[in-house]
């Protein structure tokens, strides 16, 4: 990402909040053959020192990716809007694009079957837990197992991060608040996502 100190968060919190609140990742990868890119639903090991996430990829997406050779690049994508020069101050015209964002690293360590299979419990009860009558894999786990063979588990322990929070800090107090009612009002750029991003800082 572009190198914006004021914009960057070091805060392991705020990346980990990031992480539980927008689960579906992009997993990206240099490879022998070049670059390869994924999309899986991921989730934060709440109880690991520092930041570890836990995934699947469905076979052959671990060959393609080379998994576990060398180091990966997870891209996880909060709240983003573009940002009118018509909600700023008089004489300011350059528009920008708010947006949270962190870009975690590590090398991923590929679970055996049993840890795999775990996972994707996991992955299926959190999801499913808001909804009226959640669904388990426990319905028919002799089948869920034999679906479970066509993935493979990860595991990645963050070794450093790079995350921003680009939410119009450069702007004076009373243009922030402009674009936060704007943002949480109808229009075609309404957001209340990023407005609520926003007023946390």
């Amino acid at each position: 990402m572009r190198k914006t100190p004021h914009f960057t968060t070091a805060d392991e919190g705020v990346v980990k909040r990031l992480i539980r609140e927008n689960p579906w990742a992009t997993y990206v990868s240099s490879t022998s053959n070049g670059l390869v890119a994924s999309h899986y639903p991921t989730l934060l090991e709440e109880d690991a020192d520092g930041i570890s996430i836990v995934s699947h990829f469905g076979r052959p997406d671990e060959q393609l990716h080379e998994l576990g050779q060398h180091e990966m690049l997870v891209i996880v994508q909060g709240p983003h809007g573009y940002i009118s020069p018509g909600w700023y101050a008089e004489g300011d015209f350059v528009p920008t694009w708010n947006h949270v964002t962190a870009h975690l690293y590590g090398t991923p360590q590929i679970l055996s079957d049993e840890e795999n299979f775990a996972i994707l419990q996991r992955l299926v009860d959190h999801f499913e837990a808001p909804m009226p009558h959640p669904v388990s894999l426990d319905v028919d786990e002799e089948r869920a197992r034999g679906i479970a063979r066509g993935t493979v588990g990860l595991r990645i322990r963050v070794t450093r991060f790079d995350a921003r929070l680009k939410l119009s800090q450069n702007k004076a107090q009373e243009v922030r608040e402009t674009i936060i009612g704007t943002l949480r009002a109808e229009g075609p750029y309404a957001h209340p996502g990023l407005a609520e991003e926003m007023e946390r800082l």
